[in-house]
């Protein structure tokens, strides 16, 4: 319904229709915020691609094989109206089988599968306590979630008992939630899951493990870091076939319950298109590749340790990961050593808060595949260079 003859019309800060959103992208740029896409350029030192699988001939080979009997590229449909696809279900029981689960749930991304999982599993009267680094993912679910929460010092275990015991000590009596990154995607370090089980244990808590980093790459056969704890029946996992493996998605790996629950209760799943039944093919022959690529990931940890020597020396920080941020405090500086090295031939990215935490803009030097080791050295130059 229009408003009154000639009244002014409400733009939420002035400059046209869309003035205030106009005014937000300003003050971003001015603050050396302000995101923009950009093409792929350079050699790879940023993207997750850690074993090199992306663009390799085995996954086309296997899109090739999966076109040829018949697997549709669309699903047209959600999974509970029509888009369930046999290819589907299959990657879930390969998958449910390769990380050692009773089941699991195959959904479009990462973000969605985080996000959806902490919005529904969790209940009311529940607590979800959850590492303050943890992925964007998993704070859209916080904010979505019927339980409470709360972030959780960085880095280790008994930060997570001191709150669990609190909130009991404060008639808090639900099931508690501890919710970690088993590698961290802007740090690079490692989660102390023995310990963090252990608290579990202790508090009869439920832990969620975001594996996005360390599936493909650790853990016995690349199935991640959970896979070498002694327990995991009170574990549910999370691993992203978009990075180490190539491809595109996400899997839940955790009891039965957890999948019928969320197919149920999940409103990203029940209300999203499903996946392509191709990507779920493609995703098959990537679990089944990884079982058998132990020779790719003792190449990469060679690579790791060639960029340890070189590049710690310059101040970047290794936990003997792909990932080596180099903390550069301001957004301005971050992204001037960024673009030097762009414009030196070599795709390394500037990183800043929100992402990361005021006065840690950094940049987010990734070791893959895609580098080889003359690669890794000239970037070693390069960026003495440009931090000169």
């Amino acid at each position: 319904m229009s408003g009154p003859a000639g009244a002014a019309p409400k733009n939420g800060g002035g400059g046209g229709l869309l003035g205030a959103q106009e005014q937000d992208l300003a003050a971003l740029a001015a603050r050396d915020r302000l995101r923009k896409l950009s093409p792929r350029a350079g050699v790879d030192f940023a993207s997750n691609d850690y074993l090199g699988l992306a663009e390799s001939g085995l996954l086309t080979d296997a899109a090739r094989e999966a076109l040829d009997r018949g697997v549709p590229v669309g699903s047209a449909g959600s999974r509970l109206l029509r888009g369930n696809h046999a290819e589907h279900e299959a990657l879930e029981e390969d998958a449910a089988h390769f990380f050692g689960s009773e089941s699991a749930l195959f959904l479009p991304t990462g973000y969605t599968a985080n996000s959806a999982l902490l919005a529904t599993m969790p209940q009311r009267g529940d607590h979800i306590f959850a590492d303050e680094l943890i992925h964007a993912s998993c704070h859209e679910g916080l904010r979505l979630t019927r339980a409470g929460f709360t972030l959780v010092a960085h880095g280790g275990a008994d930060a997570f008992d001191a709150a669990i015991t609190a909130w009991r000590a404060q008639g808090g009596t639900g099931r508690a939630w501890i919710v970690v990154e088993s590698l961290y995607s802007m740090d690079g370090d490692i989660a102390p899951l023995p310990a963090l089980l252990a608290v579990a244990e202790r508090h009869d808590a439920l832990m969620v493990v975001d594996e996005a980093h360390a599936t493909g790459i650790l853990g016995p056969g690349g199935r991640g870091l959970v896979a070498a704890l002694p327990s995991r029946e009170r574990i549910i996992t999370l691993h992203t076939l978009g990075k180490a493996l190539g491809c595109e998605g996400a899997l839940l790996a955790g009891p039965r319950v957890m999948r019928d629950f969320l197919v149920n209760r999940a409103r990203g799943f029940i209300f999203s298109t499903a996946p392509s039944p191709l990507n779920a093919a493609i995703g098959r022959a990537s679990l089944k590749l990884c079982e058998q690529a132990e020779d790719l990931r003792e190449d990469l940890r060679a690579r790791i340790a060639q960029a340890e020597t070189l590049l710690t020396p310059l101040g970047a920080r290794s936990h003997g990961t792909p990932i080596m941020p180099l903390i550069l405090g301001t957004d301005k500086r971050a992204m001037a050593v960024a673009n030097h090295l762009q414009e030196a031939g070599f795709d390394v990215r500037g990183i800043r808060p929100p992402t990361v935490p005021e006065g840690t803009a950094r940049l987010r030097i990734v070791i893959t595949r895609n580098a080889a080791p003359e690669q890794i050295a000239a970037l070693a130059d390069a960026l003495k260079k440009a931090l000169a």
